[in-house]
């Protein structure tokens, strides 16, 4: 890792810079029963995306479950296999992961994928904010039942200090050269574009949320 990028991600914090040394890949309840969710298909094939290119580059990935006793286990088409989920009711993942975060104190990046966006994904951004941990959402991973709860929770953590980005966006930064040597396999694994969530409809025109 190229220590000067380090440093400058110290020193600017502001910017929102990704590396693969100080991140790491949050996995937020996509559960059997959470299907009937809106874009859950989706969501769940561009988190699955983010995992892999988790694993290619050796970020450490943490993986929750809401209630699991009454929800389900995570699906399988994530591909978390060798993932220990950790079980939660508090609608905010930190409770649970916080051992993980303790024992990472070089951290400074989350990377937050899954639902829902107005429940566990703004809650738990709020919390690791509060850690002083930069958070960068990532908005064709994360989905909800109503897509005004969606598009206004977006907003929200953007007020409270979060970064909001697509999967190919935060990859490209994770993987920074095309020299990289992992660089080939990560390629395949975006050369086709992520699947539509919806996004599109909620951004367009001039959206008084986003201004």
């Amino acid at each position: 890792m190229d220590q000067g990028l380090e440093d400058m991600a110290a020193m600017r914090p502001g910017l929102g810079r990704v590396l693969p040394g100080s991140s790491i890949l949050f996995l937020c309840d996509m559960q059997e029963k959470f299907r009937h969710i809106a874009y859950f298909p989706q969501i769940v094939s561009v988190a699955a995306r983010m995992l892999k290119v988790a694993r290619l580059l050796e970020v450490p990935v943490v993986l929750t479950e809401q209630y699991p006793q009454g929800l389900g286990p995570t699906v399988p088409e994530l591909g978390a296999e060798g993932l220990r989920p950790l079980p939660k009711t508090c609608f905010s993942m930190v409770p649970v992961v916080r051992q993980e975060l303790d024992a990472q104190p070089q951290l400074r990046s989350v990377l937050l994928c899954g639902i829902e966006t107005q429940a566990c994904i703004l809650n738990t951004t709020l919390d690791l904010l509060d850690r002083g941990l930069q958070v960068h959402v990532v908005v064709d991973a994360c989905t909800s039942r109503s897509q005004v709860d969606r598009l206004v929770a977006l907003a929200r953590m953007r007020q409270s200090g979060a970064f909001l980005s697509t999967s190919e966006g935060l990859i490209l930064q994770l993987v920074g050269d095309a020299a990289h040597p992992q660089f080939k396999e990560i390629q395949k694994i975006i050369k086709e574009p992520a699947p539509d969530s919806g996004l599109l409809s909620l951004f367009q025109g001039q959206n008084p949320l986003f201004s």
